[in-house]
């Protein structure tokens, strides 16, 4: 898993409540257990009319100015719904590595973690400024830094995120679930030698 340390990104803004996994990737996709191959997947029925191929002019994400973002900004109870996996691949394989909300589905927030990208919970009235600024100004871009914990607005002002610990650790490391595993090979070698198993 690619290590996350600072990011400085165009912002994407996506208003809407309660987006669960269904709208973030449709179950039609989740025949496949790759984990990259999701980016014109993802808010699939949004980002298309019902050709399934033309972009939705109305959806606006899919306005030129937003296109390489690299952060999402969002609203409440972003990923609930089911626990797929497919849907931090999705937005990951689009290129999203930071999604900034009120807040976030349980399972889904730690499944971000597991697939290198940055949630972060910001009060409300943060997150509705960050919505003027992105729309006010073409371009828009913030500078995440995982290390210090804040986000750096173009004006220079910086806003602070709380994190766990060790959920930060394993974004600075690039630690996925595997990883996690193989920090203690040397012991779990160690254990199968003396029962025999190796």
């Amino acid at each position: 898993m690619k290590p996350f340390t600072t990011l400085t990104g165009r912002v994407a803004p996506l208003e809407a409540l309660n987006v669960d996994t269904d709208q973030i990737i449709p179950k039609q996709f989740l025949k496949r257990i790759a984990r990259t191959g999701y980016e014109d997947a993802l808010f699939y029925d949004w980002r298309y009319l019902d050709d399934g191929t033309t972009p939705n002019p109305d959806f606006e994400m899919n306005a030129p100015r937003y296109q390489g973002a690299s952060i999402l900004l969002t609203k409440d109870n972003f990923g609930c719904g089911s626990s797929r996996e497919h849907a931090p691949w999705a937005l990951d394989n689009y290129g999203f590595r930071c999604l900034l909300a009120p807040s976030f589905a349980d399972i889904f927030y730690n499944n971000c973690f597991n697939n290198g990208i940055l949630p972060i919970r910001l009060p409300e009235a943060v997150i509705e400024l960050l919505f003027q600024e992105v729309r006010a100004q073409e371009g828009y871009s913030l500078t995440v830094d995982l290390p210090a914990q804040t986000i750096t607005r173009p004006n220079g002002e910086t806003i602070a995120f709380e994190l766990d610990p060790f959920l930060k650790e394993r974004l600075l490391n690039g630690w996925d679930q595997i990883a996690l595993t193989l920090r203690h090979e040397a012991k779990i070698r160690a254990y199968e030698s003396s029962r025999g198993l190796v």
